[in-house]
């Protein structure tokens, strides 16, 4: 479940990029790979636990992904199809949720969040402090 939760947030958050009008390919800090969007994955680290790891615990904690959903097929585990449709509304979920920016006091969603952390990122909105919750 964190594997796909951390892709469902590479693929969030180059659409983040391009609608603050970024290239996520092109990057300060990393040389570009083709097909890596290497500016994402920078704005990705700090949003690793606070979104993924966090669905991925209560998407178990609250019983809505079960090892019922869980299949084992030649050394590996997958979800069943029930469980990835668990999964992806947990992180939905968790993506609506509610957090209070510092820098201006108001309280956005977590997808929201990725958008004015690519603004603050590109220097659009002052200094790019890393986004943290308590």
């Amino acid at each position: 479940m964190l594997s796909l939760g951390y892709s469902l947030l590479t693929k969030d958050l180059p659409v983040a990029c391009y609608a603050v009008g970024f290239d996520p390919y092109v990057d300060f800090y990393h040389q570009p790979r083709l097909g890596r969007p290497a500016l994402a994955l920078d704005l990705m680290e700090p949003f690793r636990p606070l979104i993924v790891d966090s669905a991925v615990l209560t998407a178990v904690n609250t019983g809505r992904v079960t090892a019922h959903d869980l299949v084992r097929a030649r050394g590996a585990v997958a979800l069943t199809a029930g469980g990835r449709k668990a999964f992806f509304r947990a992180y939905e979920i968790r993506m609506d949720a509610l957090v209070t920016l510092p820098l201006f006091e108001y309280r956005v969603s977590y997808r929201r969040m990725l958008e004015i952390q690519a603004r603050r990122g590109g220097g659009e909105i002052g200094e790019y402090p890393v986004f943290t919750t308590r």
